[in-house]
């Protein structure tokens, strides 16, 4: 299946080299008025062709919105979504169905749908699906503002070279708002050109670089999830290994956590301006799979784009032997990047639900 959500529903279709991609949101409730602009801003943020970081192929990747916004205004009945494909240079996958990429999904998707799959641009696992998640993320996203809940992320890492992380306790929302409409988001915007020599290196090298991604959602209120598998983080987590690329999640301080003992891993209660809060926020803003007030925070890891230009050892699927592959075509020689504000969307989804 390719649709996520218990209250609300948002399906993707398409493939990266077919006629379009889209998504369809059932669930949205009506008379909420949604900021075209702001959509775009997000759509932009996620668009390939205008970095060197990301692929050169260039879309505009502008939402062609068919049902259930009116005059700016959802209706209540089902949003769908268009997104044409404009710039595909198919002939460049033509050898992947039978020689697959390592660590792409070829192999297994080929094995799955018996040959079937459309490999053109890596087809339905493509990262260009995430377009039209970032479409419906952006029009919860703004749902969710309007009941006082925000959500910013940024890049935590790219290789070797760290960003600063968020103040989990005490986030600053005028910093929120600047991550959420940047192209490159950065804490600490020095290290950005760090960063952008490790991807130059690695794409000079004919390879690619992976990192992590840092999100935090402020506003939540108190009591939102439920233990054992209606938790706040199983639902993010299902949410975000929907991204291509994604392999590994942790909350809070998270496998950081391990390393310490109760005493220090405990979050403090106190009283605050009348509120419940705690003085650290280790947990990330969860306790038994509920929302406990304070920021939620995570932070995911991305593996490096597995299509890169070296010469790499793979199979022939047709004459069963040891074979050799290239890849062709324009490929991101890191995602990290344009994954930001997909994280971000993904995110809203998931909150919306739960709520």
């Amino acid at each position: 299946m390719s649709t996520f959500g218990n209250k609300i529903k948002v399906t993707v279709f398409g493939e990266s080299h077919g006629n379009g991609i889209g998504a369809v949101i059932d669930g949205t409730p009506a008379g909420y008025k949604i900021d075209m602009d702001k959509i775009l801003v997000q759509m932009s943020r996620r668009a390939p062709g205008k970095d060197k970081t990301a692929t050169p192929r260039v879309e505009k990747d502008y939402p062609n919105i068919k049902s259930g916004i009116l005059n700016d205004v959802t209706t209540g009945a089902p949003i769908c979504c268009v997104i044409e494909n404009t710039n595909t240079q198919s002939g460049d996958y033509s050898n992947l169905l039978n020689v697959p990429r390592p660590g792409h999904s070829d192999y297994t998707a080929y094995v799955k749908y018996q040959g079937c799959n459309d490999i053109r641009g890596g087809g339905h696992f493509s990262g260009r699906l995430t377009a039209p998640i970032v479409f419906a993320g952006s029009i919860f996203r703004q749902i969710l503002e309007e009941k006082g809940i925000k959500i910013s992320a940024h890049i935590s890492s790219i290789g070797n070279v760290d960003d600063e992380s968020f103040d989990s306790v005490n986030i600053n929302a005028e910093l929120m708002d600047r991550l959420s409409t940047s192209t490159f988001p950065l804490i600490d915007q020095g290290k950005e050109e760090q960063m952008r020599q490790v991807v130059e290196d690695a794409r000079m090298s004919l390879d690619s670089v992976g990192g992590t991604v840092e999100c935090i959602v402020t506003g939540m209120p108190v009591g939102v999830g439920g233990p054992l598998f209606e938790g706040i983080e199983g639902q993010i987590a299902k949410a975000m290994f929907g991204i291509p690329a994604v392999k590994g999640i942790e909350f809070g301080k998270g496998f950081e956590s391990a390393k310490l003992k109760g005493s220090e891993n405990n979050d403090s209660f106190e009283y605050k301006d009348g509120k419940v809060v705690t003085s650290t926020n280790n947990c990330g803003g969860i306790l038994g799979g509920i929302s406990n007030g304070m920021p939620i925070t995570f932070k995911i890891a991305i593996k490096p784009t597995p299509s890169i230009s070296r010469q790499q050892n793979s199979v022939n699927l047709q004459s069963k032997e040891n074979d050799k592959l290239v890849v062709k075509g324009r490929h991101d020689p890191c995602i990290v990047p344009r994954a930001v504000p997909v994280v971000e969307a993904m995110t809203a989804i998931a909150i919306f639900d739960l709520l």
